[in-house]
């Protein structure tokens, strides 16, 4: 984009986001837990697919943004952070169950802190404390996985939990923001 985002531009492009987010993750943690967490070509491919869907959704935000002045690396962190994690989750999942919950955790983590200063960053928008929330909690689940992984747990079906809350985050950031710019079209 050429010009820069007007805010409710930016509020109705993250509420579609944010809705498609909600969708997709309900639809993948259901598909995770029905595999059982059972090792093989399906349960790698479900652990690739979140976080590169992750990482086309913020890329996705910073071209909704378009050419304002404020800094985006921290969403440019989060997109790199996430495809390296693809392809680490797709080696990990070949090893072992708690090897990917341990990978997952780090990913958590380094997604967490992007998205919890990006959301802080976007708070004008409207909608953005679930996604604040969401980060910071993604920063505690992080760390939990990691040490359930590296204490040699295999219930890798446990990151479904994770998605769905993510999920219920973004639902409520998406309904948020309907809100906001119903205000913002009536006022």
């Amino acid at each position: 984009m050429s010009e820069t985002t007007t805010s409710p531009t930016l509020s109705s492009a993250l509420r579609r986001l944010y809705f498609v987010r909600f969708g997709f993750a309900v639809v993948w943690a259901a598909l995770l837990f029905l595999t059982g967490g059972t090792m093989g070509p399906f349960l790698t491919i479900l652990l690739i697919a979140y976080p590169l869907f992750d990482a086309a959704s913020v890329f996705w935000q910073i071209r909704a943004e378009g050419e304002s002045r404020r800094t985006k690396v921290s969403e440019w962190i989060n997109v790199v952070v996430s495809v390296l994690v693809a392809i680490a989750l797709g080696w990990a999942s070949t090893v072992s169950p708690s090897v990917a919950l341990t990978v997952w955790g780090v990913w958590a983590i380094g997604a967490g802190l992007p998205q919890l200063i990006t959301a802080i960053r976007n708070r004008r928008s409207g909608g953005q404390v679930p996604q604040m929330l969401s980060g910071g909690i993604s920063l505690f689940a992080g760390g939990a996985f990691v040490a359930q992984g590296l204490q040699g747990s295999e219930m890798i079906v446990g990151v479904a939990g994770y998605a769905v809350l993510g999920a219920v985050f973004f639902l409520v950031s998406a309904v948020r923001l309907t809100v906001v710019l119903r205000k913002t079209s009536a006022g």
